[in-house]
């Protein structure tokens, strides 16, 4: 099962639980139960911008997919041809810009709690949660922009508490100088200061929608390619699997005919062999 949390991107339905079809639908087609809820900062049905905790919300965010989990058996109920076929010990989340924050938090990262004089942090850690994918996720602190460090004084996880295992994906040409003073490896940085993240993917001449993962034929998707957002699909789907299941070798055959097959799709850094599978 996949837990996939959206972006904070400028459309109305994207960044919703109606967003990132080209995602949820090959996802769901590999055989993974996909659930997307809609946080706080969507436009369509979300909260207003002055309320406590906005624009990012992201205290809220990490709450949303812990309570989807608390949840699972009354969404069970109300799907009943899923009785029997959720396999709550194989939970995966997935998220993608400010979803990839939040998919981060869950996954051990944690936040400076701003209304405490006495500096402390959030966490927000779901052991429940067997993997993780941080698509396009924010960087260190350190690298904000002034703007973004003025308006997001939330956004400067610590890494260094996400130990569940994890698949960083970013772009090659993701430049955001209205979020960082540094360039494109600024995404990376979930990889490079975790211990929990043991693969990253470098999308060649991608940019923040990695190949239009936000949605099908839609401006905010940013650098739709179909063999880019194919690489994103099958890569990302490749090691959620093995990293699920004992056993299972589709993600070291992905990453050798990526490097033998495709290898100006993109190229892949890893700290071991490969995601470590649960067992039982």
């Amino acid at each position: 099962m996949i837990l996939l949390s959206h972006g904070h991107g400028p459309s109305l339905y994207l960044p919703s639980k109606d967003g990132y079809a080209p995602l949820a639908g090959f996802y769901a087609e590999q055989g993974f139960v996909v659930i997307q809820p809609t946080h706080a900062n969507s436009k369509v049905a979300g909260l207003p911008a002055g309320t406590p905790g906005a624009p990012l919300f992201l205290r809220s965010r990490a709450t949303d997919l812990s309570l989807v989990l608390d949840q699972l058996p009354d969404i069970q109920a109300q799907v009943p041809h899923l009785a029997g076929r959720l396999d709550t010990g194989r939970i995966a989340v997935v998220g993608h810009s400010l979803g990839g924050m939040t998919a981060s938090m869950l996954l051990g990262a944690r936040i400076p709690d701003i209304t405490s004089p006495a500096n402390t942090s959030l966490d927000f850690f779901e052991p429940r949660l067997k993997a993780g994918v941080i698509l396009a996720g924010p960087g260190h602190g350190d690298g904000l922009s002034e703007m973004a460090a003025r308006n997001y004084p939330e956004l400067h996880p610590d890494f260094t508490y996400m130990r569940t295992q994890t698949m960083v994906v970013t772009g090659e040409h993701d430049v955001s100088p209205h979020m960082t003073v540094r360039g494109a490896d600024w995404h990376a940085d979930p990889y490079h200061l975790s211990p929990g993240a043991t693969a990253l993917l470098t999308l060649t001449g991608g940019r923040h929608g990695l190949g239009g993962i936000s949605g099908f034929d839609a401006k905010e998707a940013d650098d739709e390619d179909p063999d880019r957002l194919a690489t994103t699909q099958r890569m990302t789907a490749a090691w959620l699997r093995s990293a699920l299941y004992a056993g299972d070798d589709t993600w070291r055959a992905a990453a050798d005919a990526l490097g033998s097959d495709a290898p100006t799709l993109g190229t892949i850094q890893t700290k071991r062999s490969g995601p470590s599978p649960i067992h039982g």
